[in-house]
């Protein structure tokens, strides 16, 4: 079975979790009789959980294998699925989705088993291809999740993600192989000193930030995106779910032909329009909070212009951060991991805390990201070596 099937198909399980549960939120709120932001918290406690075992499968799997790593994970992966289907509880099912969280930070490892297998352009268009399938995915799933919540309610969606999970577990202890070919002995003090090493680099926390700031800004979106379609604008769920898959499936679609640009234009010239073309599409949001605030469509039209920067310049930048310390690629994977799964908990924690019920509130967050991204970018940019 091919390696990049493989791949798709553990991510797969560890995307869907968030899109696919987004349209039941407001059933979710009512059935627990708790807030907007508690519901909310559901990806921010999972995006913290995410950020701590995001900080070990790394390291461990430099030591112990990819392999094993990812079959660990992924059985976390599917018991926290499995706790959100039968949560008794608000508190119930915030603990599952910290440890659906941890088990999906096995995704530093898909990436660290990338950087072992593939290097150069090779690696970003892989890159590419993965992200243009794993956003289709990421598009179908909250149409998919509105009708599962239709249909036999909240539980619904959380029990198709179990589903998924149990089935990818399957063939990753079935099919995957090892990369990892030179293993170290497991040592806490060199653990320390690599993350040491690369948080002491601020060429290296920059590229981090890079990454980080485009997903924390889109999930603060994301978080709220149910309630501000559904009861501010007044869209059935099915209507929201269009939406919200129109955003997502623009990123997949420039990710789809995202290896040509990059051939094409370069790597440098990918991230320079790319970050251009994200501040746009924050300038507009914000524009349209204050101009149209109750129209849906101008929101969703900068949300997708802001998506397709993203897009063209999100895998040259992560693709520099991985080999800015080649020799030390799993703990990398985990650093860079833990920095943007801190990040969005962070930033969606915010979101819970800030939201109104209107665009301007949510606008204003991802405007300020935008910026530390644009002042990050430029600062790199400034040298050649960044991003060739």
């Amino acid at each position: 079975m091919p390696l990049l099937f493989i791949l798709i198909l553990s991510l797969i399980a560890e995307v869907i979790e968030i899109d696919i549960s987004v349209p039941s939120f407001p059933d979710i709120m009512r059935y627990f009789n708790v807030s907007e932001g508690t519901v909310q918290l559901t990806i921010a406690y999972n995006f913290l959980g995410f950020c701590i075992g995001g900080l070990f499968f790394g390291p461990l799997s430099e030591c112990y294998g990819r392999r094993k790593m990812m079959i660990i994970g992924n059985a976390m992966l599917l018991i926290g699925a499995i706790g959100c289907v039968f949560a008794p509880s608000i508190n119930w099912l915030l603990v599952s989705r910290f440890v659906q969280g941890i088990g999906a930070s096995t995704s530093v490892v898909v990436f660290a088993i990338i950087a072992d297998s593939y290097q150069g352009v090779k690696a970003m268009k892989f890159i590419g291809i993965m992200n243009a399938t794993l956003t289709v995915v990421m598009a179908i799933a909250p149409i998919l999740g509105s009708f599962i919540n239709e249909a036999i309610g909240w539980r619904g969606n959380y029990a198709t993600v179990a589903v998924i999970c149990l089935i990818s577990w399957i063939l990753l202890l079935l099919t995957l192989p090892e990369t990892k070919k030179d293993r170290a002995a497991f040592n806490v003090k060199k653990m320390a000193q690599d993350y040491s090493k690369l948080l002491s680099s601020s060429r290296f926390i920059m590229l981090s930030l890079i990454p980080s700031l485009f997903p924390s800004a889109y999930m603060s979106f994301i978080t709220c995106g149910p309630f501000l379609y559904m009861e501010t604008f007044g869209l059935p769920s099915k209507i929201y779910a269009l939406h919200q898959g129109m955003i997502v499936g623009s990123f997949s679609l420039t990710s789809l032909f995202f290896g040509k640009i990059l051939q094409k234009f370069g790597a440098r010239w990918c991230v320079i329009n790319g970050t251009m073309i994200i501040t746009i599409g924050a300038l507009l949001l914000m524009a349209s909070s204050i101009a149209t605030p109750y129209s849906p469509y101008s929101v969703t039209l900068s949300m997708i212009i802001f998506s397709t920067g993203a897009a063209i310049c999100q895998a040259v930048v992560f693709n520099a951060t991985m080999n800015a310390f080649p020799e030390i690629k799993g703990t990398a994977s985990s650093a860079i991991s833990g920095i943007r799964s801190f990040m969005m908990a962070v930033f969606i924690g915010s979101t819970s805390y800030i939201y109104n019920g209107q665009v301007i509130s949510v606008s204003s967050l991802i405007l300020f990201a935008v910026i530390l991204e644009l002042v990050f970018t430029i600062y790199l940019l400034r040298s050649s070596e960044n991003f060739e």
